[in-house]
């Protein structure tokens, strides 16, 4: 804190603040979420969640980790999903929707196996944010080619 004021005062400029965004954590707390269904985060959700937040956000290695953190603690101090996929309804459009059940297919998928949990709540937040069946199953398809587990 000391450092942005020292720094304003000189007039340099304030460094990018890497606190994630209300929405960046609502998409990372899902993602959390759909990994630990199966009561197990592994180290291979865990890879894959960094790695579709930092692409999907463009965000360096440490704000991903800095978000990674805060969507974990975000998940633990919720009991429901409907905080954070109201914030998606309200902040994306239907394409971003869909990106976002394909990343959750993608985590369910990361460890090599679909688990009923996981499918039964990829299929509720695909529901609670409007997308169809059509686009959930194409999402999955995509995924698992993408994966390799197509067949």
């Amino acid at each position: 804190m000391f450092d942005r004021i020292f720094s304003a005062l000189r007039g340099e400029a304030a460094p990018a603040q890497s606190r994630p965004d209300d929405l960046q954590i609502a998409v990372g707390a899902l993602l959390v979420e759909a990994a630990t269904r199966d009561d197990v985060f592994d180290a291979a959700e865990s890879t894959a969640i960094t790695r579709l937040l930092a692409e999907r956000f463009d965000l360096s290695a440490e704000a991903t980790t800095d978000l990674l953190k805060a969507s974990e603690a975000a998940k633990q101090g919720s009991l429901e999903l409907f905080g954070f996929v109201r914030r998606l309804m309200r902040e994306m459009d239907e394409a971003q929707r869909i990106e976002v059940i394909e990343m959750l297919w993608e985590v369910a998928y990361a460890d090599g196996v679909l688990d009923a949990h996981e499918d039964a709540m990829i299929r509720k937040v695909a529901g609670l944010l409007y997308v169809s069946d059509f686009d959930r199953g194409a999402a999955r398809r995509r995924v698992r080619e993408k994966l390799g587990l197509a067949g």
